[in-house]
């Protein structure tokens, strides 16, 4: 084991928590009379008792920060510094490094401070813990940069998830407790195998050589990580569905206009109009105005300034966008850069699981499966097949067509570059969106940084199993009935995505459209079919990341690196 990570020398022990607010008024203000102060603050704190804080208060920045300093910086909980000079990096961002060390420290309080604060109250132990995953992230971050992160999420993953939709995997029967057992027993050596490999290839040699921090570390990311919450919570129905809810809202949060038109026109009034001072216009005015004959030609004018001004920002976003892309290196020379990356890699293993010369052929981008996904998912082939075939004969002519002017969607054409372009600058590259979906996962997998009640489920059907009523929306619904509502909810939230116009000129109602999207969902009802798709997402993405998983079993890998297990 190597030398913990050094820090400042203090004794100081961690604080408790603040006091309520009707003790500290009670200190402040020791000349008032106690009998009232008594009542009041007895009521207060029945009142506090009934009702559990907001999630809100739990997720917020501050409450991130003491939560990380209270249980991994407990030796120096007063220390001014940052949290990110106290310990050591998890990535190249701050906001990633914030989220990432908020669910360490919940693993750490629920799942290693149950026990080994009983034995001591050395933080040595937990410093190695944080330190070995500080080395695992900045080696999966190294290695995510020189992999094809563009083919990974939008071609590899939507192509499983386009199979799980289409395809049926067998389930073990429930009535069969040999067979439940014998899948259990698989699931649990399964993901034992992708944490040790992973470990075998990332650990440093001296950490790697100590068996009880290794099976502990091993033991906490297969059992807890990808048993109870990736394999268990993650993958129920109820909570794909609210998480689709969550997206949604999200995205209606940030497109949706800041005023509405009635708060507009509060805004044009007077200011004695607004204060009572004067009579709003038009409130005693029985003289007939010409506002009515003036109605059309304003309407009229205002929808041409609307759409003439969308049209110039639309074609202001796709010129801009146009030659970024062209100024921008080609997607080919991307690739030859990621296939050197990856020939000169640090990797601690000694025989490279690639062949020499091994070589990526690039796919143009409207080849990826993310189209056909969005296809599958909305059933065009059944519902607009005139759509679907429209859209294919359009793919060929743009990707192969024998016209070079028309094959703009081609390897390195103006198309695909223009797509690879905008994946790149608005998702991929986004600072805020990989921070925003950790403190996502975070609120819903921990909601006010605990970890949920253990659950009974059926091992194959845990959806299911009736939950204890709960009080946070992140919680199992207590009956199918309530299971029933969220679907239903998550439908309507989708619903209304559709404009009024588009449901009119297809004479759907919006009864309709909730009825066929509750169909759609109905593919995510069985746990058992998510779980195992979950599990072959990951497989893929590590593969991807550590690509000698894929061709050198555990021991051999534990072998190269002179480690006899």
């Amino acid at each position: 084991m190597t030398q913990p990570h050094l820090r400042p020398p203090t004794t100081l022990q961690p604080q408790p928590k603040a006091n309520p607010t009707s003790s500290s008024s009670s200190i402040a203000r020791p000349i008032s009379i106690r009998t009232p102060q008594h009542s009041r603050t007895s009521s207060e704190n029945r009142q506090s008792s009934s009702r559990a804080p907001p999630v809100e208060e739990s997720t917020s920045e501050k409450a991130t920060a003491n939560l990380i300093r209270r249980v991994l910086c407990s030796q120096q909980p007063n220390d001014p510094r940052p949290i990110q000079e106290l310990l050591p990096p998890l990535s190249s961002s701050n906001e990633t490094d914030l989220q990432l060390y908020a669910i360490i420290a919940i693993l750490v309080k629920e799942l290693v401070y149950s026990w080994y604060g009983k034995i001591t109250p050395d933080q040595a132990f937990v410093e190695e813990v944080v330190r070995i995953i500080a080395h695992c992230t900045r080696a999966l971050e190294g290695r995510l940069r020189k992999i094809d992160l563009e083919a990974l999420v939008f071609d590899e993953i939507p192509q499983l998830i386009e199979n799980h939709i289409l395809t049926l995997s067998p389930v073990p029967d429930p009535s069969s407790h040999d067979s439940i057992a014998r899948q259990l027993k698989n699931e649990a050596g399964y993901r034992q195998l992708l944490v040790q490999g992973t470990l075998a290839v990332l650990l440093p040699t001296e950490d790697l050589e100590n068996v009880c921090l290794r099976t502990l570390v091993a033991d906490v990311f297969a059992e807890t990580i990808l048993g109870n919450s990736i394999g268990g919570k993650l993958c129920e129905s109820w909570f794909i569905w609210t998480g689709i809810t969550k997206l949604v809202e999200a995205v209606q949060a940030s497109v949706s206009p800041r005023a509405t038109g009635e708060e507009m026109e509060v805004d044009t009034r007077s200011r004695l109009e607004k204060f009572g001072l004067l009579s709003e216009r038009g409130q005693h005015d029985t003289r007939p105005s010409r506002d009515g004959q003036r109605s059309a030609f304003s309407e009229v004018f205002w929808r041409v300034v609307q759409y003439g001004y969308l049209m110039m920002i639309s074609v202001r976003f796709v010129v801009i966008g146009l030659v970024a892309s062209w100024s921008e290196p080609r997607r080919s020379c991307s690739s030859s850069n990621w296939q050197a990356a990856a020939a000169t890699s640090d990797s601690p293993i000694v025989k490279s699981p690639q062949a020499p010369g091994h070589a990526v052929i690039l796919r143009p981008l409207l080849d990826f499966k993310i189209f056909s996904l969005i296809s599958t998912v909305l059933d065009l082939s059944f519902r607009m097949p005139w759509l679907s075939g429209w859209a294919a004969l359009l793919h060929h002519h743009l990707t192969r067509s024998a016209i070079g002017l028309l094959r703009v969607g081609a390897v390195d054409g103006l198309l695909d570059q223009y797509i690879h372009h905008l994946l790149h600058t608005h998702l991929l590259r986004s600072s805020l969106l990989l921070p925003t979906l950790l403190s996502t996962l975070r609120t819903t997998l921990f909601p006010r940084n605990a970890l949920l009640p253990p659950r009974r489920p059926s091992p194959l059907h845990p959806s299911t199993t009736p939950f204890p009523p709960q009080s946070s929306t992140t919680t199992p619904p207590s009956s199918p009935e309530q299971q029933a509502e969220i679907k239903n909810h998550t439908a309507q939230t989708l619903a209304s995505l559709f404009p009024e116009r588009l449901l009119k000129s297809t004479n759907l109602g919006k009864g309709d459209i909730v009825e066929e999207i509750e169909t759609e969902l109905s593919v995510w009802e069985d746990s058992y079919l998510n779980k195992h798709l979950a599990y072959r997402i990951l497989e893929t993405v590590l593969v991807r990341l550590i690509p000698e998983m894929g061709s050198i079993n555990l021991k051999e890998l534990m072998e190269m690196r002179g480690v006899v297990s």
